[in-house]
């Protein structure tokens, strides 16, 4: 199982070079790069990996709404030639809230939307080329599509913890990135639906990659009021509110993995035991920096055992 934190752009994108450097050196096997109206994610990522050679690099996660598989799979397969092959594609269904605001565009139908999306985008990274022709969305080709040197074809991974979700990203991505699933979440509900969606359509077991806001700390009580404020973001969509009540919770801090070494490493465990092939820890920098450098410490040592 790998381990890999998530990194925001900081003041400038040197700045974040220099922090996956740092990722890297501690042991860190991979760096995820958030998508926002801000920077571009995958553009960050190539670069990342561009200049951190043997880093894994990857997208979590781009909504697609308000995007197109000619776009992303373009984006995509520029980071995956920049990286060497060390890119991951994330996927996400986004919010109606910032899909409407946004990009003035309704909310509709989002698992038919993302099912669209992934077979049009399998299609582009796998052969360079589409004829996709669905009730949403249409993709061709009528110029190459493929990029020399985006070998093998970018991992396509979706933000998926729903059942419908789960389904879809079952039969036709690679793996997924569930947020505040915990354990529980994991083991009863989420891995057992996409893993079963996967074998019915004949695909390789799915990649679980967990993404865990953590920090390892010797001031617990302060850092959890800080990450109560800054996860209470999730609390209002009833997609992270379900999954928090599967997962034994009550508010998203409940998921947050903050204490000291043995603490979290046993928590990493458990998240290995429940079913997820990677880990990827989140708000590492929630307790400042000498609280960030701690847990990365502990997490390389824990991605080299």
């Amino acid at each position: 199982m790998t381990i890999g934190v998530t990194l925001a752009l900081q003041n400038r994108i040197d700045s974040t070079v220099q922090l996956a450097r740092e990722a890297q050196e501690t042991g860190l096997r991979s760096a995820w790069f958030g998508q926002t109206f801000a920077y571009d994610s995958p553009s960050l990522a190539a670069i990342v990996g561009r200049e951190v050679p043997g880093l894994h690099v990857g997208t979590a996660a781009i909504p697609v709404f308000g995007r197109h598989p000619l776009v992303v799979s373009s984006q995509a397969q520029t980071a995956q030639a920049a990286t060497s092959g060390r890119y991951h594609l994330g996927l996400a269904l986004g919010t109606k809230h910032l899909t409407e605001a946004g990009f003035g565009i309704p909310y509709e139908r989002p698992i038919a939307l993302l099912r669209e999306f992934l077979t049009a985008l399998r299609q582009l990274v796998e052969t360079g080329s589409a004829d996709f022709h669905g009730e949403l969305l249409t993709a061709t080709t009528p110029l190459p599509a493929s990029v020399p040197g985006a070998d093998p074809p970018v991992p396509l991974l979706v933000a998926a913890m729903a059942p419908q979700a789960l389904r879809a990203s079952g039969e036709l991505a690679d793996g997924i990135l569930p947020l505040l699933a915990g354990p529980r979440a994991l083991a009863e509900h989420i891995v057992p639906a996409v893993t079963a969606a996967a074998e019915a359509a004949g695909r390789p077991a799915p990649r679980i990659v967990a993404f865990v806001p953590g920090v390892v700390t010797a001031d617990v009580e302060a850092v959890r009021e800080t990450v109560t404020g800054t996860l209470a973001f999730y609390e209002q969509f009833p997609s992270y509110q379900r999954v928090i009540g599967l997962s034994g919770g009550t508010r998203a801090v409940d998921l947050a993995v903050i204490g000291d070494e043995e603490t979290v490493a046993a928590e990493v465990h458990r998240y290995r035991e429940a079913g997820a092939t990677e880990v990827v820890f989140t708000a590492t920098d929630l307790g400042g920096e000498a609280d960030r450098r701690r847990t990365w410490k502990l997490l390389g040592e824990l991605a080299n055992d």
